[in-house]
């Protein structure tokens, strides 16, 4: 049976027991405090905490779903980061009066029914939850054992197939409270295909739980575990969910290289389909790590350049008869992924090979090569270093970000005193009037301090006596070459020694962390005009400067000169 047949087959049977089918809401859902929709009953919260549902007390659903906590894991036989969820929900609890809503035992009835006589499975076990499970000290320790629903599996299933379990057997809430409670889990061939969840509590933030008024029923089946048990496959990815999607690329790859590519373009597709884009923020952050692993391994395996395109129609083609925004937005999908591989293509062949030279990989190196690069840091681990350490990496992230919030909370980098874009401008034209002094009077050049506004730059540099007209105008003319070359002004992240060692430009006095911003400016080629240790901001391409003028230069101390300059 096809994945689409048994989709079909679960919403068909639950609106025949009288379901109304809903569709599926978006992967960004209205609760803040989560990222993206992980389970169907996300949609429904507030209908279990007694708002009215429009369809009716009882709806069922295919949900797409979004879970990102393992990522580093997906390329194994179950792990995914996009999966649909088949589900059945009940907000009208027992026996209200003129509510046909239900609760344990026809949930239960129902689940066995679908399995056992549509599905024609047998029930290997299932699990019902007890506190006696439960660790001490834990916040469900006090909830009552559900022994109703012990005994309403009595009528279906020998004892010995009914388990007592823990704090796998209680759900929810979803993000920071929201009803909670008990589940049932279902074993077939040996793997939870369904959980039953009874949402009898609300759970606060403080982990407190409360009676709900009105009980009700949550229940989730994955589909992809769903087909593999159906199809008598041994993993979700060969199902036909995966195998219909295998393009010449994905069969030449390695098998764990294939299902992480297939796996995140997967949901790339889902995701930018529901308004996401690429960022270095949220949701946008997601997608970007999702799209920028895929491409590592693509590159690595030596993926053709059209193979994208051609994986991400089947995709939509796959699930546009469920999901039919996929096929309205198809061409978006497609110019999101290829924008994106784009940007990242630019860098990840030099992260490859920088990945290549290095002898020794430790957290400060492999956050460098993340940082400028782009490399995940997995794909390092993997190709490199087996035995670098996830903590430490992500305590050089700490460091960096706690670094970019003291910096941005005070003055712009680089002696800036705005923000502006003409002062952006300048800065620019500060790092090619530097670069233009060491050029014409040596190395020996220093910058000993910097102001720049929306009007004018200022640099003090060591230098032992005044400039002439002549050497005024050299310098002049040097850096109007650079800007009418037009060079691009590219900022790469590296560790502080590896910057000193490449000859990049320190401002004086400063203390610079274990990774450094440094901006150069360099031509197509990569031949080098400027490098700098710098934060930014910076205009991208020198052409957008204008003409560079020397207003004024003078003394400011022994062996030390000013230029005051102007963008014309």
């Amino acid at each position: 049976m096809k994945s689409s047949q048994l989709r079909k087959k679960f919403l068909t049977f639950f609106e025949r027991h009288g379901h109304k089918i809903v569709p599926s809401s978006s992967l960004l859902p209205t609760d803040p405090s989560v990222l993206f929709t992980t389970a169907g009953m996300q949609q429904f919260k507030p209908y279990y905490l007694g708002e009215k549902s429009p369809w009716g007390p009882n709806v069922a659903s295919c949900q797409k779903c979004i879970r990102t906590s393992d990522i580093e894991e997906v390329g194994d036989e179950r792990h995914l980061t996009f999966f649909e969820m088949l589900g059945n929900f009940s907000f009208g609890g027992p026996a209200l009066k003129g509510v046909e809503g239900y609760f344990k035992e026809r949930a239960i009835q129902l689940a066995h029914e679908f399995i056992v006589k549509e599905l024609k499975l047998e029930i290997d076990y299932v699990a019902v939850f007890s506190p006696d499970k439960v660790a001490d000290g834990d916040w469900r320790k006090g909830v009552a054992e559900d022994r109703e629903s012990y005994e309403i599996w009595k009528k279906y299933l020998p004892e010995n197939k009914i388990n007592k379990e823990g704090i796998d057997n209680f759900w929810g809430p979803t993000g920071d409270e929201g009803p909670c409670g008990p589940t049932t889990e279902i074993y077939v061939n040996g793997i939870e295909i369904w959980n039953i969840v009874f949402n009898e509590f609300f759970c606060d933030k403080n982990k407190k739980l409360e009676k709900l008024p009105t009980p009700g029923v949550d229940t989730g089946m994955g589909l992809e575990r769903l087909a593999m048990v159906i199809q008598k496959v041994l993993t979700v990815f060969e199902t036909d969910l995966f195998s219909s999607l295998l393009i010449e690329d994905l069969k030449n790859a390695d098998k764990r290289t294939g299902r992480i590519i297939l796996d995140h373009i997967k949901a790339s597709v889902f995701l930018i389909s529901d308004g996401v884009i690429p960022s270095n923020k949220d949701q946008g952050y997601v997608l970007r790590r999702l799209l920028r692993r895929a491409m590592t391994y693509a590159k690595i395996s030596k993926f053709s350049k059209e193979g994208p395109v051609e994986l991400i129609n089947k995709i939509i083609d796959l699930y546009k008869d469920q999901y039919s925004e996929l096929e309205s937005n198809r061409k978006k999908i497609v110019d999101v992924i290829y924008d994106e591989r784009k940007k990242f293509g630019e860098t990840i062949e030099k992260g490859l090979k920088e990945l290549g030279k290095m002898e020794k990989i430790d957290a400060v190196s492999s956050f460098y090569l993340y940082q400028t690069f782009g490399l995940p840091f997995d794909i390092i681990k993997e190709l490199k270093a087996k035995d670098l350490n996830q903590k430490e990496f992500e305590d050089e992230l700490k460091k960096h970000q706690e670094l970019s919030r003291t910096a941005s909370s005070g003055m712009f980098k680089g002696g800036l005193a705005d923000n502006k874009p003409e002062t952006i401008k300048l800065h620019t034209a500060h790092h090619l009037l530097l670069a233009a002094l060491q050029e014409l009077f040596g190395k020996q050049v220093k910058q000993k301090g910097s102001n720049i506004n929306s009007e004018r730059l200022r640099i003090d540099f060591s230098f032992d006596r005044k400039l002439t007209d002549e050497e005024k105008k050299r310098v002049e003319d040097m850096v109007n070459e650079k800007v009418k070359e037009g060079l691009d002004v590219i900022k790469r992240e590296m560790p502080l020694e590896k910057a000193r060692k490449i000859g990049a430009q320190m401002e004086f006095g400063v203390k610079y962390g274990s990774i450094v911003s440094v901006y150069f400016i360099e031509d197509k080629e990569g031949n080098v005009f400027s490098k700098e240790f710098c934060g930014g901001p910076h205009v991208k391409n020198t052409s957008e400067l204008g003409r560079f003028k020397i207003i004024k230069e003078e003394a400011v101390s022994s062996g030390v000169r000013r230029i005051k300059a102007k963008l014309e």
